[in-house]
């Protein structure tokens, strides 16, 4: 088994106790030629504090506890945006962290040109800055590490997981079926080895008539998804796309898209939300009115029952999908972006070094496998004693 998915039978114990960590802290210290200092200053920024950030969040200070637990004095402030749509406020949050003189400042980019003006000043401060979220190097900007996935990648494998549940082989749904192990990752090299074999018929087999709903139209990450979503299921005639609404990553937004192609569409078969909130949206809209398709019962085309699909995970998305309210959704690795985040500014601040590029490897969760995820979801553990001696672990 993947040392990823092996289940961490503390961690649900150490997050309870890193949610009562304050987020105030100390001014940060100049870091020494060797070894850390008296004190880490970690300041974190995602674009908003819906439960999908709130996750990462809530790893970024389970990873500082466990650093605490080591005898490394870390503190993590962490500032977010009213909205994920408030550009100018997270502008002024990393200008705040400058000011502050955080050792570290990761970042979760509402957009990504937007926050470039601010990284700059980072830069010329000497703060190493993470990006979490995305793999896509910034152009014009030093970032000292990018955690998280590339967005069309994790799009492709959402495409797969509907048309494999729409008649396509795979794991989910009424055609050809692939046996799998419990903790097998369902990534893009699986779900593009099983496709490479897909015969003439088992393409015509695929039939659905789908809606779309992105998060900031035109926007970096909703292109990307986007894109990467239309990749995979234009290839398949027998998809039909209905149509595409934008609902900034938000929930309630998502139930008004969803509301407005449930009335549109009586005979629609399935919805992919390019997000988490904007997917429990949809389901939630077409919980409301009957609709909704629940994981097991089978499409059946025409009979206006809609199946979810959609991007993230967080906890509460992990149960949804263990109730078999939503067939699939592709991990972001949230608790990977805190984990790891923390863990890569205190290597650099203690004189290591980290990766620059971190894939978290997205990959599909579905009713079978969605206690992998949460509760408790399996994370490497961190070498302390050798970031405490200016080592680099993961390099």
């Amino acid at each position: 088994m993947s040392s990823r998915l092996r289940w961490a039978s503390m961690v649900g114990f150490m997050v309870l106790l890193a949610l009562v960590v304050a987020s105030c802290a100390p001014a940060a210290t100049p870091t020494p030629e060797a070894g850390c200092p008296d004190s880490i200053v970690i300041c974190w920024t995602p674009p908003d504090i819906t439960g999908v950030f709130r996750t990462a969040t809530d790893f970024f200070n389970l990873s500082a506890l466990d650093a605490r637990t080591a005898e490394i004095n870390v503190s993590l402030v962490s500032q977010a945006p009213t909205s994920h749509i408030a550009f100018g406020a997270q502008v002024a949050i990393i200008e705040d962290f400058v000011a502050r003189g955080c050792d570290v400042i990761a970042i979760s980019p509402i957009e990504v040109e937007v926050v470039i003006p601010a990284i700059q000043k980072a830069n010329e401060a000497g703060i190493p800055v993470i990006i979490v979220n995305l793999l896509e190097p910034i152009a014009g900007v030093d970032v000292a590490s990018y955690i998280g996935f590339d967005n069309t990648i994790a799009a492709r494998i959402s495409a797969f997981a509907l048309v494999d549940y729409f008649g396509g082989p795979g794991v989910l749904g009424t055609g050809r079926e692939v046996e799998v192990e419990p903790d097998t990752y369902l990534d893009l090299a699986w779900w593009e080895e099983v496709y490479e074999t897909i015969t003439d018929d088992e393409r015509a087999a695929v039939e659905a008539k789908v809606a779309i709903i992105e998060g900031i139209a035109g926007g970096f990450f909703s292109t990307a998804r986007v894109n990467g979503f239309h990749s995979v299921v234009d290839e398949f005639p027998g998809i039909e796309v209905v149509g595409m609404l934008a609902a900034d990553w938000n929930r309630e937004k998502g139930i008004g898209a969803a509301e407005d192609f449930l009335t549109a569409n009586p005979d629609l078969d399935g919805i992919w939300a390019a997000s988490n909130e904007m997917g429990l949206g949809a389901m939630l809209a077409s919980e409301a009115v009957g609709r909704l398709e629940l994981a097991g019962e089978g499409p059946v085309l025409g009979d206006g029952k809609v199946a979810i699909f959609t991007n993230d995970v967080t906890p509460e998305s992990a149960d949804r999908v263990a109730e078999g309210k939503m067939v699939a959704e592709t991990t972001h690795g949230f608790p990977d972006w805190g984990w790891y985040g923390t863990e890569f500014g205190v290597t650099m601040v203690c004189g290591g070094e980290v990766p620059q590029i971190f894939d978290i490897r997205p990959r599909t969760m579905y009713q079978e496998n969605a206690r992998l995820f949460y509760p408790q979801p399996a994370l490497e553990p961190i070498d302390w004693e050798t970031i405490k001696e200016g080592g680099s672990p993961r390099m």
